[in-house]
């Protein structure tokens, strides 16, 4: 599996031929976008900053959407989507936790998540987390320290920060008590998180 960073909340993920794309920003966003073609994709919550589907689109061939709370299976891919809170731009709103299980591993994405509470439902799903992606950026979702709290609560084995100011995730770092130098792309298996707890990677963009 290779994770690359686009900036924002949006990461794209590919594993063999298959390619899936959270969050991209749409035209009307401020965040930079990035055009790749993908075979599904996963939005949080309903905003130019995280639906930018026409982005991940390419040719004549539409990626899957996800986009809200239930239990999806595409090629092979099992997503889990849970409602929860967002203040994200100052509006109160719906946000999607996704829970994706991919090549043996579970990836659990947060989107703009603002309450360090989650979710009773997602609580009891949300176990035995490989890769976390947590924001830290404030803006009306979590700030720094809520989300190291959260993350060490979730005991993933690896964490990447997302949608963050450089002053934030240096403060987060240092909560975590790390000095994590960043890489431009993770290339990932399962067995390379074996023995890790809560382990920091920052995925430049």
């Amino acid at each position: 599996m290779v994770i690359t960073y686009h900036g924002g909340q949006n990461f794209k993920i590919t594993q063999g031929d298959l390619t899936l794309s959270f969050n991209p920003p749409s035209k009307d966003s401020k965040l930079q976008s990035s055009k790749f073609g993908s075979d599904i994709v996963l939005s949080t919550l309903n905003h130019e900053d995280f639906n930018g589907v026409e982005n991940a689109s390419f040719g004549d061939r539409a990626p899957f959407v996800i986009n809200g709370a239930g239990e999806y299976e595409v090629k092979g891919v099992a997503v889990r989507g849970f409602a929860s809170e967002s203040n994200y731009d100052g509006k109160k709103s719906i946000n999607t936790l996704y829970s994706v299980s991919l090549e043996g591993m579970n990836l659990c994405f947060l989107g703009a998540l603002s309450t360090a509470t989650l979710p009773p439902s997602a609580k009891q799903e949300l176990d035995d987390i490989d890769i976390l992606f947590l924001p830290i950026g404030d803006e009306g979702m979590l700030d720094y320290d809520e989300a190291y709290k959260l993350a060490v609560q979730l005991e993933p084995k690896a964490i990447i920060p997302m949608h963050y100011k450089p002053e934030s995730l240096k403060a987060f770092l240092k909560e975590a008590g790390e000095d994590v130098k960043p890489i431009d792309k993770l290339t990932i298996r399962k067995k390379d998180l074996e023995g890790k707890e809560s382990e920091i990677v920052v995925l430049s963009h």
